[in-house]
């Protein structure tokens, strides 16, 4: 913001100056200048510095088969701050009377409390777990008399959190850079660790802080209880020769390993989904580096082998063994759909999501003809974090053909490839080509998918905005392949009114300025003084710069409302190869700022120093 102010100013002295030109402010306006260039140059030499000290590991020798490090050191997981009670003046109640509760239930009141605004706590599957799991963490004579939820009030501690949020949003600046510089302190002794002789940030370096479970989609689990980690539930991993990090005070680690065949720091097994959960480093980190690396280069061997598997798997269709027809309509969705290949269940996991191999009769319907298409297969089923994914696909005949089969005799509840899980898949798979696995074909999909489409879509005569346009619309391709989605952002009609009264208000900006320049214009014709036709091209420089700024916008409008239900930002991290991007970047001369952010930037390290103009995935 301050930033914004400054260029206001600064636009304002620079009219200004214009009328009444001096001596003075122009001594002024030098040194003010001169100040500027000092900056610049300053901030040029640190980012310089910075950049020559960046280790820059993939120019090294790779270690042997296994083996990720040599030397780690690190001081273990921060651990979230302990509870502190309410004030004695903010009350729970239930039917109508104030009730003071024990701590650990007056802790998890707490979790509810704070989201009672939030869409979750409307759903009845969320109150339900939550209540059932509060119930067992209350004492007995709590659970006498808390039966029932619809009688418990959390409005006043509701209240008492949004004011404290509202209170520390209110902060002077001086307060809210003391809280930034403890923050700071925390994440240099917490947020780094030594590896290789290379000090490198840590990703995730804090435990969660207990909660109530959210999950993605409809997730069968929302609302239950996630319970606060100790540091008895802790694994560390460390180097042999390291200092092994202290436990806090009076705890003790579950255990400590040295295992530097793994790239986690610490781990502990979460309560809700039985899942372990690790500290990792950081995305920008040599380990995470050479892991993306890996995986694009292959994607990229798979370039080279995919039209002989497309080939084989088509001449299975026809094959005599049912088991081979299976696996070769499964890997041609995989193919062409981009569906995960959907893993075996745990026995007692409830959320009911699927993948490609275990996709059910009720999650097709087949459809000789439909909306002027043959043989479209319509999918609708709950993929991974309980997204839905819903499509209609025209297919091959012998495709469909192959489903009408698989699916005759069957009962909805029945598996579709019931001759099919995901190791005979990926068994299957590794035996095309090393390495390979549905993610694979994934990422190879979605990467191809943008470059191809970043060749159809960018015009080399637009200006840097609609390039970006196209480059989302390469991006969003991708996304729909994949299925992210996300709901409208509760922002967007704001946010989209906003911009409405920016392009009303840039338009006439420019109508404006086309008057004035026609008046000029028309000054100029009768007094044919070089002053008027000074004056004329600098009513075209404003005008021409009013009209690219309202592009500008009218771009940004356009890239909005196109991207409200779309993730971009899964596909952009994951699934597609930085080069490409960066390569793309290079070519048709767009700062690679405006596609990815420093943080990003610095996870792709690598990339940006690998490709050049001319790389092809």
């Amino acid at each position: 913001k301050p930033e914004g102010k400054m260029k206001e100013k600064g636009k304002k002295s620079k009219e200004k100056s214009e009328e009444e030109e001096t001596p003075g402010k122009t001594r002024k306006r030098k040194s003010k200048e001169e100040g500027e260039e000092k900056n610049n140059k300053k901030a040029k030499k640190e980012k310089k510095e910075e950049e020559e000290n960046k280790w820059k590991w993939w120019e090294e020798e790779k270690k042997e088969d296994g083996v990720k490090w040599t030397q780690l050191e690190h001081r273990g997981p921060y651990f979230a701050p302990l509870y502190e009670p309410l004030p004695d003046d903010v009350q729970f109640y239930y039917d109508g009377k104030p009730l003071k509760l024990s701590l650990a239930t007056e802790e998890i009141a707490t979790f509810y409390a704070k989201m009672l605004d939030h869409e979750y706590t409307t759903k009845e599957i969320f109150q339900n777990n939550f209540f059932n799991d509060w119930r067992k963490e209350m004492t007995s004579k709590e659970q006498k008399i808390i039966k029932d939820l619809d009688k418990c009030d959390f409005r006043e501690i509701h209240k008492y959190f949004v004011d404290k949020s509202e209170a520390r949003k209110a902060l002077s600046k001086e307060e809210k850079q003391k809280l930034k510089e403890e923050a700071d302190k925390i994440q240099e002794e917490y947020g780094y660790c030594i590896l290789d002789g290379h000090r490198e940030k840590i990703g995730n370096f804090k435990t969660e802080p207990p909660g109530l479970f959210r999950g993605r989609g409809d997730h069968p689990k929302m609302g239950m209880l996630k319970k606060r980690i100790m540091p008895e539930d802790v694994v560390i991993n460390c180097g042999k020769d390291s200092k092994i990090p202290e436990p806090p005070e009076g705890h003790k680690w579950k255990e400590v390993r040295f295992d530097n065949t793994v790239t986690w720091l610490a781990s502990w097994t979460e309560n809700i989904q039985n899942t372990l959960k690790y500290i990792m480093l950081n995305p920008s980190s040599k380990l995470k580096g050479e892991k993306d690396w890996q995986k694009y280069e292959v994607a990229r061997r798979l370039k080279d082998v995919v039209h002989k598997i497309r080939a084989q798997y088509q001449a299975d269709w026809k094959s005599k063994e049912m088991k081979k027809r299976q696996r070769a309509v499964a890997l041609y969705f995989i193919d062409k759909l981009a569906l995960r290949a959907g893993n075996e269940k745990e026995e007692g996991e409830t959320a009911d999501t699927v993948g490609c191999c275990s996709l059910r009769v009720e999650h097709i319907k087949l459809h000789p003809k439909l909306d002027g298409q043959e043989h479209v297969v319509e999918f609708d089923f709950l993929g991974k974090d309980s997204i839905r994914y819903y499509n209609k696909v025209s297919v091959e005949k012998l495709v469909f053909k192959n489903l009408q089969l698989f699916m005759k005799n069957k009962d909805p509840a029945d598996d579709l490839f019931d001759r099919l899980n995901t190791s005979i898949l990926n068994r299957h798979l590794q035996s095309l080509m090393d390495g390979l696995s549905a993610k694979v074909f994934r990422t190879y999909n979605a990467s191809i998918t943008l470059q191809e489409q970043l060749k159809a879509l960018t015009n080399s005569e637009d200006n840097v905005a609609g390039k970006l346009l196209s480059y989302n619309r390469a991006n969003r391709a991708v996304a729909i392949l994949c299925n992210h989605q996300r709901s409208t952002p509760k922002t967007f009609e704001k946010s989209m009114q906003n911009l409405q009264t920016k392009i009303d208000a840039k338009k006439q900006q420019v109508e404006e300025a086309q008057q004035e320049l026609k008046k000029a214009e028309d000054e100029f014709k009768d007094t044919k003084d070089a002053k008027a036709e000074a004056n004329v091209e600098k009513k075209k420089k404003l005008l021409k710069r009013l009209e690219e700024q309202l592009a500008k916008l009218n771009v940004q409008a356009t890239d909005k409302e196109e991207n409200k239900q779309i993730a971009l930002g899964t596909s952009k991290l994951n699934y597609l190869d930085p080069r490409i991007s960066i390569a793309w970047c290079k070519k048709f001369g767009v700062p690679i700022e405006k596609i990815y952010n420093k943080t990003q930037r610095e996870k792709f390290a690598w990339a940006i120093d690998m490709a050049d103009e001319d790389f092809e995935f």
